[in-house]
């Protein structure tokens, strides 16, 4: 799994803050003014999802983008109550996981042939463009994860989905950066076991 300390949350928290707020409150052109704010990040996320997808593939970052959000706002164009703008960038990653995991049943249900391989992963590091039994494979393995260790699969997902740094990581599920840092060490070996028994 890519490590995503480098990565961090880089918007106008303070714009963004408010505009969630808005939008949590009823207000109907926050989201339209969200967007902009927050797509850089967004677009950053998709594409180190998407990192090395073969050329010509039908999910792009930017649709990947664009769907996830889609499906946060919703079809009446409000938000949830968000708690800050990490929990924001949470849901974004988990919707864009599962749009990835969606398109990987569907590429899977096309295969032709073929049984589902073991995951050669030993960084866990697995991009878009991996076979589709792998991308679900990690997914199941998160899953299982969840019921063992709920806080780990979480860290799982902001970490590894969303790529957020250790430290915003420890912001959004209101922990600190040491028990994130112990949590992430545990599930990337956890998965790793996991993964190596399909």
């Amino acid at each position: 799994m890519a490590d995503a300390s480098n990565n961090s949350i880089s918007d106008a928290p303070g714009d963004v803050t408010r505009l969630l707020a808005a939008a949590a409150a009823g207000d109907h052109a926050a989201p339209e003014q969200l967007l902009p704010l927050v797509y850089g990040e967004l677009i950053r996320i998709a594409r180190s999802r998407m990192t090395g997808e073969r050329a010509g593939h039908t999910l792009q970052p930017t649709a990947l983008v664009h769907e996830a959000y889609l499906r946060i706002v919703g079809v009446d164009n409000t938000l949830i109550d968000w708690r800050n703008r990490a929990h924001f960038y949470h849901v974004a990653a988990e919707a864009m996981r599962r749009i990835l995991v969606d398109h990987a049943r569907r590429r899977l249900r096309v295969k032709r042939g073929g049984g589902r391989q073991p995951a050669a992963l030993d960084t866990l590091d697995v991009p878009a463009d991996a076979e589709s039994d792998d991308i679900l494979a990690l997914d199941e393995a998160i899953c299982r994860l969840e019921e063992r260790d709920p806080r780990a699969a979480q860290v799982v997902r902001l970490r590894y989905y969303a790529g957020l740094s250790v430290e915003d990581t420890a912001a959004a599920l209101d922990l600190s950066p040491r028990t994130v840092k112990r949590e992430w060490s545990f599930a990337r070996a956890w998965l790793f076991d996991e993964l190596r028994k399909t």
